[in-house]
Formats: C-alpha cells, structure tokens, sequence
C-alpha cells in the first residue's frame, strides 16, 4: 500500500513508511511537552508492519496506517496511564474500547499525550509534565485539558488525536488551532478505559485536520459497549441528515459580552459567511444555557471529580497541581441534598433549552471566547479558565452533540472556532451544517444505520411534500431508476403526485426517482400516514437492487393518465408547463 483514501482525505506511503515521517517530525518540532509516554518507534513500526501484513492477507481496515495520539486519562495496555500525576500512574492490562476500536480498524496509536491534570481545565498548562504550548506560538496556550493530543495533530505528528470532554476539552483546544473537534452525544462513543472526570458527564472525542477523518475515526469508535455502563446507542428515530436550507440559532449580542473583540468580530463574519452559504440565521437569548453551564464547576457536580480522585489527592501527592486539587477539592462542601437540587435543575435547564432550541437545526456559538497567553492563564488560572469554557460548559449536562470548526480568522489572521451544538443524537445534523460551514460540498457520514427508500414523486427534492423527508431527518444518497418493469402514471391528488406500479419486466420503461436513507422510525411514520391510493412496496432498481419505495394501486393507476414515456415526474411536470 503506497497511498489510501480515508473518507474523501488522501492517505500517503505505508504504515511503516507514515511511523518514520512521524518520528521524523516529533524530532523537528521538539515537543517533549506533548508527550507523557511516547512509544519507541521500533514498536510502533512493528504495530505499522502488523497492519500492512493484515493488508496483504485481505483485511478490510478503514484506518489503516493512520497515526493517534491518545490522551493520558484514557487506558492503552502496557502503556502507563497517568492522568498527568506521576504519582497517579498505573499500568493498564485492557484497552479501552474506543481505542480497542481504532487498533481493529488499522490505526497505530503512537503514545500518550499531555493534559491539563485529571481533566480539569481548559488551558492546558495545568499538568506537572509541562505547559503544552501552542502549536504554533509557543507563547499561547494549546487548550485543554486535550492539549497534547490537540497540538501532536496541529504539529502535523498525528492525524488523529483522542481526547475526552466534559467541559470543552474536546473543542477548545480544536479551535485555538484551526482544526476539528467531534464531542459526540454522550455515549456513543463508550467511555469504558476512561479515567473519570465526572462521570455522566464525560465524552470520548477526536481531532483531526479535516472532517472527514475525524468523522472516519469517530464512526469507527461509536457504537455500544457492554463495559460502559452509560454506553448508548443511535435511536430508532434518529436524524440521518440536515435539510438543504438549515435554520440556525445563534446568540443575541448581550450573550457575546464574554468574547474579546477580535473574536466578536471573527463570529460576526463567520455568521455572514453562513448566511451567504444559504443558512438562515436568528438571533435568540441563551442566557439559560449559560446560567446551566455554571453548574459543572459552581455547583455539586463537582463531586463526581471527586468521587474520581478525591481520595487520591487527599494523601496530598507531590506532583498534584495546585489549582486541580483546590477545585476537586472543593466538592467537599456539597451536600446530598444539593447535589439532587443541582440534578433537578438541570433536568429544568434541559427542558428549558429544548424549548428554546425549537425551530431549529442547530445553534451557532463561538467556541471560546478569546486565546490568552501562557504568562497570563498562570497570572490568573482560574478567572481565565472559566471564561474560556463559557460556551462550552453547558453542552454535556445538557446531552448535547457539538461539532467544532474552524470559523472566519480574526482580523490578524489567527485561528477562530465556531461550533455546532444539537440536541442529543442529531449528531449528523451538526455534522452536515459544519460541512457547509468550512466550505465541503459533501459532509462525512457518521450514521450508517437506516433504511433505504425511494420516492418517484412529490416527495423529490423540490417537490411539494419533500419536507416530510427533511422532518424525519432522510440523507439524499442519489438518483436511481427502476427496471424496466414499471409504469408511472398521474393521480388526480393534491398535491398532485405520481403513481408508478410494477407490469412485468419488459412492460414498462426505467423510471427516474431518488432515493434517501431513512430512521426505521422514520420509516414508520411514513407508512402509518400514507394516504390512499398510495403503498409502500419492494422496487427492483436497474442496478440489480431492491429497495422499498412508493407506489400506488393498481386500480388507481388504471384510472389515471399514463405517463411513463417521460421517463419521470419531474420531466412530465416540465412537459406541462
């Protein structure tokens, strides 16, 4: 294998030829601060030349050769695990599973990346190992707590980095790079491995340079686990995809006052952008979800960082950071009682933003709100910190899907982060809106589950009743024709529509339709309001498949004018006009 394609993302060279580029480039860069365990490159080569022996003997491995970078709350075997706290360390037998995943699928896991310590922080310089410094000046921060794995992708060392999120630790980093960030609806990506951070409220996520390879490692590590517990899987009535002309929330200007004004200005053309891209936009107040994001640290959710590593930090371990430990330690004052009256809250928050959220595809928010420098987070490490995750905090108590991305840069050229936050499990809906965002004419899929059927009629893109699809949340996925066994005839119907049956093979002519993936639920729903003459039926397509789509009575399309030398509704329709 000399090259691959990885998503619609060119892979170069081998497995073992891509390790050595990057040793080569951990040795250019001198990042020592990234890692906390970098592998020897004579064992990650074996792992390559594993992966290039499956190759030869036929395996299908969508990730093969690709290169991650695993951050050091998360259990690789043999590899100690840290949590960035030498005293901390220990020596995983098991894998977790999200990694066990991408090692099946082909990648090479390269060694375990730096953190802010125990998850806690945004900054990335909270970690006895060294401040992780900006990829790109090292006088800035990189973003936490996933910070090396964010900087070994940015460096070009990587081409994915694992990271986990409970405040934002997936997506700040992502922005203050230019890069992606996927935090997946809690769950999906099962946390088993994972060293907690606060445990309901933690997420498996990625980096990548590109979307399509960050939704290519993420489609790979999603998926239920019966080890984790709080594992989920993707419903019945799941989105499948955005509609073609997305309605989006984004924040009233009082809700911005937290950003610094090259990121005020930065968004403000990131939303014209948007809307230049056929996105349509409104403003709403989210001062609610705001308020609910003061919980994760203000609140008694903290005690689930201590019931963590409380203990742990109780025995006053030398390398513990002093910051981190006064803000695990601090759950010692929450109570029973105030911890269910936090929960009841955010159960009110959740509903509250549901409602608030109502009407649209997704909201827009700037990632972080500014990119301060390492002298100052160390001059104010905790008032810096918790402005940072402003837009961030609220998403996981709320079990909400964010995609981030790179938005319009700011004035002087540096990165700026948007992102896309859905309710729960409308993470392709994020997905597909992020796309449009940075420019992809094709959003990757990260939802392969559904049902295929197709439609012939007043539900083509276009057609009067096409947004019953869109409702259900259905993934254009092409143009089709029947065989040559079908006729098409038009129903006296409002809104008028087609009626296409099957006469036998050679009776009929090939008929153009489309055809979407659809949620089971979805398709459902479809066959519980279809109105007469009209039936859901197996369609046998020109390219030898069967697929369920429309199709009418036979008596009715008996009755109606036979239209099946125009080859399809659409060009009938523009016979008529």
């Amino acid at each position: 294998m000399t090259s691959g394609v990885l998503g619609n993302t060119e892979v170069h060279g081998t497995p073992t030829e891509r390790v050595a580029a990057a040793y080569r480039r951990i040795a250019e860069v001198d990042r020592p601060e990234v890692w906390i365990t970098l592998r020897a490159q004579s064992d990650v080569a074996a792992d390559a030349a594993a992966v290039e022996q499956r190759l030869a003997e036929g395996a299908s491995l969508p990730l093969a050769g690709i290169l991650v970078a695993v951050k050091d709350n998360i259990d690789v075997a043999g590899l100690p695990t840290t949590a960035a706290c030498p005293e901390f360390a220990y020596t995983p037998e098991v894998t977790a599973a999200a990694i066990e995943r991408l090692v099946a699928a082909g990648a090479v896991v390269l060694g375990k990346t730096n953190l802010d310590q125990f998850a806690t922080g945004l900054v990335g310089t909270r970690s006895p190992y060294g401040a992780v410094r900006h990829a790109h000046d090292p006088e800035l921060i990189s973003g936490g707590s996933s910070s090396g794995s964010a900087v070994a992708v940015a460096l070009g060392i990587a081409d994915i980095g694992i990271g986990t999120d409970t405040a934002g630790s997936g997506r700040v980093p992502a922005a203050l790079h230019g890069i992606v960030g996927i935090k997946a609806t809690l769950g999906i990506i099962p946390a088993h491995g994972v060293l907690p951070a606060c445990a309901d409220y933690d997420a498996v996520t990625v980096f990548a340079t590109d979307l399509d390879r960050a939704i290519a490692a993420a489609a790979v590590m999603a998926g239920p686990e019966a080890r984790d517990p709080r594992s989920r899987n993707w419903p019945a009535d799941v989105r499948l995809a955005a509609p073609q002309a997305p309605r989006l929330a984004i924040p009233r200007a009082e809700n911005l006052a937290a950003l610094s004004e090259p990121y005020r200005d930065a968004f403000a053309r990131t939303v014209s952008a948007v809307t230049s891209a056929g996105m349509a936009t409104e403003e709403i107040d989210i001062s609610g979800l705001l308020d609910a994001a003061l919980l994760l640290y203000d609140g008694s959710i903290v005690a689930q960082r201590y019931a963590a590593v409380g203990a742990f930090l109780d025995t006053a371990p030398a390398g513990a950071d002093p910051t981190v430990t006064a803000i695990i330690n601090s759950a010692r004052a929450t109570t029973g009682p105030g911890f269910a009256a936090d929960l009841d809250t955010i159960a009110r928050a959740k509903a509250a933003a549901a409602a608030t959220l109502s009407g649209f595809d997704g909201l827009l928010l700037p990632t972080t709100t500014e990119h301060p420098s390492i002298a100052a987070v160390q001059a104010d490490p905790l008032g810096i910190n918790r402005r940072m995750g402003t837009y961030t905090n609220f998403c996981n108590l709320l079990d909400m899907a964010a995609v981030a991305v790179p938005g319009r840069p700011t004035a002087a050229g540096a990165p700026f982060g948007v992102m896309v936050v859905t309710p729960a499990f409308a993470d392709q809906v994020a997905i597909d809106i992020a796309a449009r965002i940075i420019g992809k004419d094709t959003a990757p899929v990260l939802i392969e589950s559904g049902v295929e059927l197709a439609v012939f009629g007043a539900h083509l893109r276009g057609q009067p009743l096409h947004w019953q699809l869109e409702e259900i949340g259905a993934r254009f996925t092409g143009e089709i024709r029947t065989t040559d066994a079908y006729r098409l005839t038009a129903l006296d119907t409002a809104p008028p529509k087609p009626g296409l049956v099957r006469h036998g093979a050679g009776l009929g002519a090939p008929i153009l339709g489309e055809l979407f993936r659809v949620s089971t639920a979805g398709l459902g729903s479809f066959l519980a309001a279809l109105p007469a003459p009209m039936a859901l039926t197996s369609i046998e397509l020109s390219d030898g498949r069967a697929v369920i789509g429309f199709a009418c009575t036979y008596d009715a399309a008996g009755a109606a004018t036979d239209i099946t030398s125009f080859g399809g509704w659409k060009a009938y329709l523009q016979s008529q006009n």
